[in-house]
């Protein structure tokens, strides 16, 4: 078990996520160029079970916003480390995040993304 993970979670306005997703597919290709071996990122759809707080609820998500949640598999936290190094110095990263920081028109608002590098404790694949 020498996968490690990055996951992330943040609201994103829904009249944005089809925006956003264009930008997370061609950012999700950079990751994978630098190491990744997957790349995940699921916008929320069931997000109420009653007993416990929801993802919305913790993230202080607005009306009109959704819950994004994802996560890059590298094989390993070594792998991992050099990635989150070179990808964010990437000029492609910051041609194609800059729409998304807009102060005019925010998509994507750093300040408010959940984000942890994860060891494994339990993997298993059903094959």
């Amino acid at each position: 078990m020498s996968n490690y993970i990055d996951g992330f979670v943040f609201p994103l306005p829904q009249i944005y996520v089809e925006e956003y997703k264009q930008v997370a597919e061609k950012v999700a290709e950079i990751w994978k160029e630098y190491g990744a071996i997957d790349y995940f990122e699921f916008v929320g759809d069931d997000m109420v079970l009653e007993g416990v707080k929801s993802f919305m609820e913790t993230m202080g998500s607005n009306p009109g916003e959704v819950i994004v949640f994802g996560w890059v598999v590298f094989p390993s936290k070594e792998i991992r480390d050099l990635a989150n190094e070179k990808v964010p110095m990437d000029p492609r990263m910051t041609e194609l995040v800059a729409p998304l920081i807009n102060p005019d028109r925010l998509i994507f608002d750093a300040s408010r993304m959940a984000y942890g590098g994860f060891r494994p404790i339990v993997q298993t694949k059903i094959d």
